[in-house]
């Protein structure tokens, strides 16, 4: 069963969306307190499903508006994706992909996940 992770740091509070197979699919930043971390999930939840698909991998690639998931290639060649919020504000980060579609599936799997339920460590 896939679930939100939200923790305890040095600084604050950040979450981790896990797949049903034990994956992160996505890790936010750092929050000040446990209740914008968990309206960080909350934006998730809402942005997620209703989000645009930005493959910036493309020359040329077409802007889209927000909520949207901006699709990138780092600087060692890795795909990743950050969904960003109707504000601009970016909610969470994946980890790299070794390929584009590899990264596109993690996308999908945010989307299919996002609704998922918060367990507090």
């Amino acid at each position: 069963m896939s679930k939100y992770v939200v923790k305890a740091t040095k600084t604050g509070y950040n979450f981790a969306l896990q797949a049903s197979n034990g994956e992160v699919v996505c890790t936010s930043e750092v929050y000040a307190s446990k209740k914008s971390c968990l309206h960080g999930v909350a934006s998730v939840a809402k942005n997620a499903p209703i989000a645009n698909v930005e493959d910036q991998t493309k020359e040329g690639y077409a802007k889209a508006k927000t909520p949207k998931f901006e699709v990138y290639a780092d600087k060692k060649g890795e795909f990743r994706f950050r969904l960003k919020a109707k504000n601009g504000q970016n909610i969470c980060a994946s980890e790299g992909y070794t390929t584009l579609k590899a990264c596109l599936n993690g996308v999908k799997s945010v989307v299919k996940n996002a609704g998922s339920r918060v367990e507090e460590i």
